[in-house]
């Protein structure tokens, strides 16, 4: 159920707008975001560093030169499971008004490819424990609770 219109590209600091724009749009983003405008400078200053590591990927979907989706890939090496190399995806969004086309599912399904290239041997996410359909979303993409999730907000 791909929608073949979708192309998959590297995120420019104008797609910030509708980044933050999708990562707003549900009720935890809601508390979180500042959906303003003009968009805060915090946004684009994440954006740079996120830009300058090279173990970190934000990409977004594009469909008729809009952006409909994003997902950003982080590559970590670590010394556990014998120095394997990881994939951690992070802030997997579709816009709300193209949700149920297959964009999610391409979007996971390029940031896995890329994964597998960069030398990951699995590819790790997390998602809210109140995120019901996103768990089925990745359940149905291969993916399978393996972890409790922990965090201390500062």
């Amino acid at each position: 159920m791909n929608d073949k219109s979708v192309s998959i590209r590297p995120a420019r600091r104008e797609d910030v707008p509708a980044i933050v724009a999708m990562l707003a749009d549900d009720h935890l983003g809601r508390a979180r975001e500042r959906v303003e405008d003009p968009l805060s400078a915090v946004y684009y200053a994440a954006f740079e560093r996120v830009e300058r590591d090279q173990n970190l990927t934000l990409v977004v979907a594009e469909s008729e030169s809009r952006v409909v989706g994003c997902l950003q890939l982080a590559v970590l090496a670590g010394i556990s499971s014998q120095g394997g190399i990881r994939g951690l995806l992070e802030d997997v969004r579709v816009a709300s008004d193209c949700r149920n086309r297959g964009i999610g599912e391409q979007l996971v399904q390029w940031a896995i490819t890329e994964a597998k290239a960069r030398g990951c041997n699995l590819v790790e996410l997390l998602t809210h424990s109140s995120r019901v359909d996103a768990q089925r979303f990745y359940e149905r993409l291969g993916f399978a609770l393996s972890h409790a999730g922990m965090t201390v907000r500062f």
